[in-house]
């Protein structure tokens, strides 16, 4: 194991190799009753790219946990690799985040996952394909100090069983649930137990109405429904217009969206930084309000750079730039 001295940080979820495709050679249809957006290209024709850019070991779980070891904290990941190249590349980039491997299983026979991640200016589609693996949830001892828990693939139910079982036997263990497509398909009565568990979640304004089977909604209405489902702490960010948090007395918080330094670039993993950074604030010991303000701070930073992990900040470096924050960066009870 990794010594008697528990992670701080113990991030669980898929990993995936991301190939960055640059376009222009596209455009936005518009969004209709019967049909959202469509990023559109010539059917049956030779689209130009610009460019592609390759970038291993990111998914939620790893992105959190890079944004949690460059924070300073101790940090691991619990994923599955193939045996392949791109798998040894994964280990590789996983290590040279300063997050510990330790609980990366390498599975033969299978191919390490890989996406297509197609650019048109700051936003993005990604063509997924997921490997179904082996997951067991390891017996990771001495128990982490938080569990980060994010997207994984389907059929995985008994596996989230598995790590609610851990979560059972650990009561000292905090949890922070950023659930993935699958997980907000399978509902939150299926995933009652982690819902119930979890010390702070997160989602955005259009995942909280899906998970909770309503209409759109104004966050501050979504923050209490979001909650009685059992999270201690509930965070829904809402694109340009910030993020907002409920506590466990019913306080409602606001922080803005921190001012970009130019136009994004890509908007990839903005959410999985402000969550994991929030969370990891929370385990150096600051309180929710300024935890808050940390998220928004290293978002800001990721759309900058292609890739989710590109532009994280080292603590000295999100502390420079929450120094130098304009006055009217600041949390506000709603």
């Amino acid at each position: 194991m990794l010594g008697k001295e528990p992670l701080d940080f113990l991030a669980v979820g898929d990993v995936v190799t991301d190939a960055f495709i640059k376009l222009s050679a596209a455009w936005v249809d518009e969004e209709t009753p019967k049909h959202p957006q469509g990023l559109c290209v010539n059917f049956g024709d030779k689209v130009p790219y610009d460019e592609v850019e390759v970038i291993r070991a990111v998914g939620n779980a790893a992105n959190a946990a890079a944004a949690s070891a460059k924070l300073g904290l101790k940090t691991a990941l619990v994923v599955w690799v193939g045996d392949d190249e791109e798998g040894r590349k994964c280990r590789e980039t996983i290590r040279a985040a300063g997050v510990s491997d330790e609980f990366v299983t390498t599975e033969a026979g299978k191919p390490t996952n890989y996406h297509y991640v197609l650019r048109f200016g700051p936003e993005r589609t990604i063509l997924v394909k997921h490997t179904l693996w082996s997951y067991r949830f390891p017996e990771v001892t001495p128990a982490p100090r938080w569990i980060y828990l994010s997207s994984l693939a389907k059929d995985t139910e008994s596996y989230h069983d598995e790590i609610s079982d851990y979560l059972d036997r650990h009561p000292e263990t905090k949890l922070a649930l950023q659930p993935g497509t699958f997980q907000m398909k399978l509902g939150a009565a299926r995933l009652k137990r982690l819902y119930r568990r979890s010390d702070i979640f997160f989602c955005n304004r259009e995942e909280a109405a899906r998970i909770l089977e309503i209409p759109p909604a104004p966050v501050v209405e979504l923050l209490p429904k979001v909650r009685a489902l059992g999270p201690k702490i509930a965070v829904i960010t809402d694109g340009p217009d910030g993020a907002f948090a409920q506590d466990e007395s019913g306080a409602t918080f606001f922080v803005p969206m921190f001012p970009d330094a130019a136009t994004p670039i890509s908007r990839t993993g903005a959410g999985d930084a402000c969550g994991s950074t929030i969370t990891a604030a929370l385990a150096l010991g600051l309180p929710l309000q300024e935890a808050l303000r940390w998220g928004p701070v290293n978002s800001a930073a990721v759309v900058q750079k292609v890739g989710a992990q590109t532009g994280l900040l080292s603590r000295a470096e999100l502390e420079s730039r929450l120094a130098g924050a304009p006055a009217e960066y600041t949390v506000t009870t709603v």
